[in-house]
C-alpha cells in the first residue's frame, strides 16, 4: 500500500469514526420531551397498517407529550385530501402515510416531502437503529438524495384460496396461472359452491394495477420498453386478457368498484373461493377467526415469464409545509422504531426490519396458527423475489395506472377487444411519458 493510499485510508477511518461519535453523541442527548406541549396532524390511511399504530396512539402522546390528532379517510378519500393539501401548500397536515411506488417520484419532484436523511442522522433515540430498516425499502423510498419516508411494512398481493371448498369440488392448489383459470371453472360448477364467488380481485380503475402488475410481469411482460408503452405485447395483451376474464367470468358483481375492502370483506365472510389481495389485509380477513382453519395463503403462482411477485410498503413521511417537522419526525420515529415494529408484526403488519422478524414473541405468535405461518412463508417469497414496479416508473405514475385500469375494465366491461383497449392504453400513456 502507498504512503498516499495509507494516508487517505487513516482519513476516512478517522472521518467515519467521527461521524460515528457525534451521531452516538445526538443519540444520547435525545429527549423524548423535546417537544412536549405541540400538536400534529396525520392524515391516516383507513388500513390494517394505519389502524394497527394508532391502537398505540395514547402511549406516544404519553411518551412525548405531543398531541396527535388524526385525520383518517378510506385509501381514495385520503389521497384526494393530501393532494389538495400538499398542492396548497398548506400546513394543515404535518405527517402522511405515503406508497413511494406510486406517487413518490411525483411528490419528490414537486418538492412535497420534507427529506428525512438529516433527522435520521441527528435526531434519534440510542435504540432507534436506522440501518436496521430493510435497505430495499429504503432505496425505494429515496429519490435524487431526498429520503421521503421510513418504511412501514413489506407488502404485496397474495392468493388466499379456501381449502375446504377446494377439497370439496377436487380442485388442485393451482401450480401456474393457468390452473387459476381451470380451479375457478370447476368451482363454479361445482353445487357445493353454488354460492360462492370463484376468484375475485381488484377491479376498482386506479387501485387494480396493484394486483394487475403482477399478472403482468409473470407472464413475462413490462410496462417500458425503449422508451415507450408496451401493453400491446404478447404478454401485456396475454395478461389483460387473463386477469379481464378471470373477473368477468368468476369475479362477484360489481367488481369494477372492487379494491381491498370489497375484497377482505367478501372472503371473511366465506363467499369467495379465491381472493388475490393484499398481504396487508391478512389481519382482517382473519378478524372473527372464520377463516383462520380452511385458508391457504400463497404468492400468485408462475405464469410463461415465471415467478415476479409485486412487493411494496407503506412508508411514514413528513410535509414540506409542517409548521412542526421536528415533532413529527418524533411521531415518525416511534411508529417505525423496532419496538413498534414487534408489536405491529403482533397484529399481522409485516415488518420491514429482519429483526422484528426474529422476534421470539413473533415467532410464538405465527406458530399458534398454520396460516400465519403459510403467510409469512409468503411474504419471505416476496422479500426474495419481488419487484416494486406497479404502473410507469415516470413521474405521472398515479395517472399512469388510471390508463392501466381502464384497459382491463374495457376488456372486462365488454366495451373493447384486448387489441382495441392496449392501443387506447398504448396512445394515452405514450403521450404521458413523452410529457417527462
Amino acid at each position: 500500500m502507498t504512503q498516499s493510499l495509507k494516508q487517505a485510508c487513516g482519513l476516512t477511518a478517522a472521518l467515519l469514526a467521527s461521524a460515528a461519535f457525534v451521531q452516538a453523541a445526538h443519540a444520547q442527548d435525545f429527549d423524548w420531551n423535546a417537544h412536549k406541549g405541540e400538536t400534529i396532524t396525520f392524515l391516516a390511511n383507513n388500513n390494517p397498517v394505519a389502524n394497527a399504530i394508532l391502537k398505540y396512539k395514547d402511549d406516544f402522546e404519553k411518551k412525548t407529550g405531543i398531541t396527535l390528532k388524526v385525520d383518517s379517510y378510506q385509501e381514495q378519500q385520503m389521497r384526494q385530501r393530501l393532494l389538495t393539501v400538499l398542492n396548497a401548500r398548506s400546513d394543515e397536515v404535518d405527517v402522511f402515510m405515503t406508497l413511494p411506488s406510486r406517487e413518490g417520484r411525483q411528490f419528490a419532484a414537486a418538492g412535497w416531502y420534507q427529506d428525512l436523511t438529516p433527522y435520521t442522522q441527528k435526531a434519534v433515540s440510542a435504540d432507534y437503529d436506522f440501518k436496521g430498516l430493510g435497505k430495499a425499502l429504503v432505496d425505494a423510498g429515496t429519490f435524487d438524495g431526498t429520503l421521503t419516508g421510513i418504511p412501514l411494512n413489506i407488502e404485496g398481493p397474495l392468493l388466499y384460496y379456501r381449502t375446504d371448498i377446494f377439497e370439496k369440488c377436487g380442485v388442485a392448489v393451482p401450480k401456474s396461472i393457468a390452473d387459476i383459470q381451470s380451479a375457478a371453472e370447476k368451482i363454479k360448477a361445482c353445487s357445493d359452491a353454488s354460492n360462492v364467488t370463484p376468484f375475485a380481485s381488484r377491479g376498482l380503475k386506479p387501485a387494480l394495477p396493484y394486483t394487475f402488475s403482477n399478472f403482468l410481469h409473470n407472464e413475462g411482460g413490462e410496462y417500458m420498453k425503449d422508451g415507450k408503452s408496451n401493453l400491446c405485447s404478447d404478454a401485456g395483451k396475454k395478461a389483460l386478457k387473463t386477469y379481464a376474464d378471470l373477473l368477468k367470468t368468476y369475479g362477484p358483481p360489481g367488481v369494477v368498484n372492487y379494491s381491498f375492502y370489497q375484497l377482505t370483506s367478501l372472503y371473511r365472510a366465506g363467499r369467495a373461493a379465491m381472493s388475490f389481495q393484499s398481504s396487508n389485509e391478512f389481519p382482517s380477513v382473519m378478524e372473527g377467526g372464520e377463516r383462520l382453519n380452511d385458508t391457504g395463503i400463497m404468492p400468485l403462482p408462475a405464469g410463461s415469464g415465471g415467478s415476479h411477485p409485486t412487493t411494496i410498503g407503506w412508508a411514514m413521511a413528513v410535509s414540506k409545509f409542517s409548521d412542526h417537522p421536528e415533532a413529527a419526525w418524533y411521531f415518525v420515529q416511534w411508529a417505525t422504531s423496532p419496538q413498534m415494529q414487534a408489536k405491529l408484526a403482533l397484529e399481522g403488519i409485516a415488518p420491514p426490519r429482519a429483526a422484528a422478524a426474529e422476534d421470539a414473541d413473533y415467532k410464538a405468535w405465527l406458530a399458534e396458527q398454520p396460516v400465519r405461518q403459510k403467510w409469512q412463508e409468503a411474504l419471505q417469497d416476496l422479500a426474495a423475489n419481488g419487484t416494486s414496479e406497479v404502473g410507469y416508473p415516470i413521474i405521472q405514475n398515479p395517472e399512469s395506472r388510471e390508463y392501466v385500469g381502464q384497459a382491463v375494465d374495457d376488456i372486462l366491461l365488454g366495451t373493447a377487444t384486448v387489441d382495441q383497449a392496449c392501443a387506447n392504453a398504448d396512445e394515452q400513456l405514450n403521450a404521458l411519458i413523452e410529457r417527462e
